[in-house]
């Protein structure tokens, strides 16, 4: 990797268009997961040479990681936990990282206590003071269950899974703040991300791979990134320069709006205020994450200490404020929202010479192991569709021969 200033770049990309040269491969618009394992693999494994720009001055995306004033190693996005199912994304990106164990635990704040979440046997046992088993669970949760069909909104996915009760304890008020919309008005796709378990089991999370990489992202993003057919320039729009550097095909992971200066209209995103604070202190609260769905305007407060495993004297956390404005952190998943965007769709569809990936570019709301699983997929094409380039030139080559 190559991180240069704009003069720099600019006198890369002329002496690289010189005759007999090809300039910059690819120019990739993010530095984020999508953007970086493109970058990586087209680097490596094509021996392209690539551009990778952002306007913001780190590499990383929402995952970049760094140390506080007080030395403590933060999130500055907010926290980002890495989980899959997925041994083939797992398997990519232990090339770059090693990594800690982790599992996630949250609590949420309700009627006075600390519950986990998801809802599961100690949830419901510990906020009505009952002992039930997980048979009994399972009856109770029949007897108060809302029965919907077909279940098409995030209310009725939760009041058809645990009752009207639960859900207004739980999920109603968290939605609410985090999406500026009542459960009723959005996708059933939001809580369904969220299951509720007859069991003890209090992981946030069960997929087969929970771990956080051993020296956080950004030395991961660093490692992804070092080659010397990348280069990346940061702090710099690409609107800036792309119309100045010699490219032949573009990887773009931002706003797909943006991108077409929204001409059918502005797509809805939810965005996220942080606000950190350093605490003189060895640990704040019980677990990684704690939520808040009824009270204060903050949805959670997570303390890294406990994700990242580090030893320190004080403790760093993050109070999350959802804002309707800001950077676009999440879309908001609505029917009209999914049909404006089936509009951009159509016009990035189009374009033959740019690529579209991540979930900003594909408003799809997805975790970090879904973008690079979809990374992935998008370098096979664009392999292929460079396979099938060179055997062109091959038969173009050997015609001419022919004729000469």
């Amino acid at each position: 990797m190559q991180l240069d200033k704009a003069s720099e770049v600019f006198q890369s990309a002329i002496t690289a268009a010189v005759p007999g040269r090809r300039g910059f491969d690819y120019l990739i618009v993010g530095a984020g997961f999508a953007g970086s394992v493109l970058a990586e693999r087209l680097a490596r494994v094509l021996n392209q040479r690539v551009l990778v720009i952002d306007k913001r001055p780190h590499i990383g995306g929402n995952a970049y990681d760094r140390h506080d004033d007080a030395g403590v190693l933060i999130h500055p996005y907010g926290p980002h936990i890495f989980h899959t199912n997925s041994e083939s994304v797992f398997d990519y990106l232990s090339q770059f990282t090693d990594w800690r164990p982790y599992q996630h635990h949250v609590l949420a704040s309700v009627d006075g206590q600390l519950l986990p979440i998801p809802i599961n046997l100690d949830t419901v046992n510990r906020l009505y003071g009952l002992n039930l088993t997980s048979f009994e669970l399972e009856k109770f949760f029949a007897s108060v269950a809302e029965k919907v069909d077909p279940v098409k909104t995030s209310e009725d996915v939760v009041v058809n899974k645990v009752g009207r009760e639960l859900y207004n304890k739980f999920f109603r008020g968290y939605t609410r703040k985090q999406w500026g919309l009542d459960p009723s008005e959005l996708d059933a796709s939001v809580t369904a991300r969220v299951p509720t378990r007859t069991n003890r089991d209090g992981r946030y999370f069960t997929d087969s791979f929970q771990a956080m990489p051993l020296h956080g992202y950004t030395r991961m993003f660093e490692k992804m990134l070092d080659h010397p057919n990348i280069h990346v320039m940061l702090n710099t729009d690409y609107r800036d320069v792309v119309d100045l550097l010699p490219w032949q095909h573009m990887v773009y992971t931002g706003p797909i709006d943006a991108f077409f200066h929204f001409k059918h209209g502005k797509l809805p995103y939810r965005s996220l205020e942080f606000r950190h604070v350093n605490l003189k202190q060895d640990r704040f609260q019980q677990v990684g994450t704690v939520n808040y769905p009824n009270d204060y305007g903050y949805t959670r407060i997570s303390e890294f200490k406990h994700i990242t495993g580090q030893e320190h004297p004080t403790t760093s956390v993050v109070y999350e404020y959802p804002r309707a404005d800001g950077d676009p952190y999440y879309p908001v998943p609505k029917a009209e929202n999914a049909a404006l965007y089936r509009k951009y769709e159509a016009e990035a569809d189009a374009m033959a010479n740019v690529t579209f990936v991540g979930r900003l570019a594909t408003y799809k709301y997805y975790n970090m192991d879904q973008v690079v699983a979809q990374a992935l997929t998008a370098f096979k094409r664009l392999q292929e569709r460079h396979a099938a380039a060179e055997a062109e030139q091959a038969l173009h080559a050997v015609q001419h021969a022919r004729g000469a």
